[in-house]
């Protein structure tokens, strides 16, 4: 089952979608409540990249009328971002001094090493080793975790939304590592041993060319739902792709987090009066400058400030040679262009972890 709410009004709208939903029954007035916005890097929610607070506000005003009373707010922004620094910026400091409603970055939190089985007790492998994996306390710890991802585009995953935006919940160390063994897998890993109460996707206006946001893309939806997987196929038809095409999207659904979207599906929709008549597209624009790139386990935030810089010369870059980048690199040298630190040893390199995309632009021009 599906809610969706169309309209400008960001909170009410996203109450009313909690009122017509399905989550009264899953959730307890005596549940600690943990909600997980996509707090990425440090900008206001117009630019594409990050969950409105007026989205969270909406769903602690339902909490707070439910009877809820013990309400936290946890994240950790990517791989060299500031989560406290953007919790200011995204405009959620006054909201949880309004609500007396704690933040916790996840970046100084513990963690706890969990191992995924199936079928009993068979261990879930990747290669020849059962799979581990370092998650966040606070995230594991409370009683209800609630969801709240921005819909829009990856310029790895292609879609980033319900499960992906679980990243958040693990330490920046397993984030690194999730590039080096392959992003997919680890995602639906990471969905199948982190067990969402309910999502609640902010569907506002999203950036369907890349993830740090720059390029919104005005929907004015709401879209709410118990199945991550049900939600993120259903997010990823909306911007265009098919469900298979997302492969964090079919390992999920074999590990049996969820199911796919289909003609089947119950959806309540609200607000049909604002349904936008455009529909959303992903300009796939990753796909076009993969011909570039030599990537091997490149973390997203590095790869992301490449794929723009490539986009902001209309792909012309100044060089022959392919452009490296990811910690496969390390240790390596090359002859052509090297992005990130990781690629210290090559001719060209620039630096940073990440590296600022004007560098990178500077560097390829």
């Amino acid at each position: 089952m599906l809610v969706i709410t169309y309209g400008k009004d960001i909170t009410k709208n996203t109450y009313d979608t909690l009122v017509a939903s399905d989550i009264a029954t899953y959730l307890r007035a005596d549940y600690n409540v943990a909600l997980k916005p996509n707090l990425v890097t440090e900008g206001p929610a117009s630019l594409g990249a990050t969950t409105h607070p007026e989205v969270a506000e909406g769903i602690i005003m339902f909490l707070r009328d439910f009877g809820v009373k013990r309400i936290k707010i946890i994240e950790s922004s990517w791989i060299g971002g500031n989560t406290k620094r953007a919790f200011k910026d995204c405009g959620y400091v006054s909201l949880s001094r309004k609500y007396n409603v704690p933040f916790i970055d996840l970046k100084d939190d513990r963690c706890t090493t969990l191992e995924l089985r199936e079928c009993g007790d068979r261990p879930y492998k990747m290669g020849d080793r059962p799979y581990e994996m370092d998650i966040c306390n606070e995230a594991l710890e409370t009683d209800f975790l609630l969801n709240i991802p921005v819909l829009k585009a990856h310029s790895q995953t292609r879609l980033t939304c319900a499960i992906k935006n679980l990243k958040g919940c693990i330490p920046d160390r397993e984030k690194r590592r999730f590039h080096t063994i392959g992003l997919h897998k680890p995602i639906a890993v990471l969905g199948a041993l982190l067990k969402t109460g309910y999502t609640v996707v902010d569907g506002i206006c999203g950036d369907l060319n890349f993830e740090e946001g720059g390029n919104p893309v005005i929907s004015n939806r709401i879209i709410a739902g118990r199945d991550p997987v049900l939600i993120d196929s259903y997010c990823a038809q909306l911007i265009g792709y098919h469900s298979n095409e997302i492969k964090h999207l079919v390992y999920s659904r074999e590990l049996g987090v969820g199911e796919f979207y289909s003609d089947k599906t119950k959806i309540i929709e609200l607000g049909v009066e604002n349904k936008p008549v455009k529909n959303l597209k992903s300009n796939r624009i990753a796909d076009s400058y993969e011909r570039l790139i030599d990537e091997d386990s490149a973390c997203s935030a590095c790869y992301s400030a490449l794929i723009f810089a490539i986009h902001r010369l209309g792909g012309r870059v100044n060089t022959k040679e392919k452009i490296c980048i990811g910690q496969g690199f390390k240790g390596k040298t090359g002859h052509g262009a090297g992005i990130g630190n990781c690629l210290a040893g090559f001719r060209k390199c620039v630096p940073g972890c990440p590296p600022k995309a004007v560098d990178i632009v500077k560097e390829l021009s």
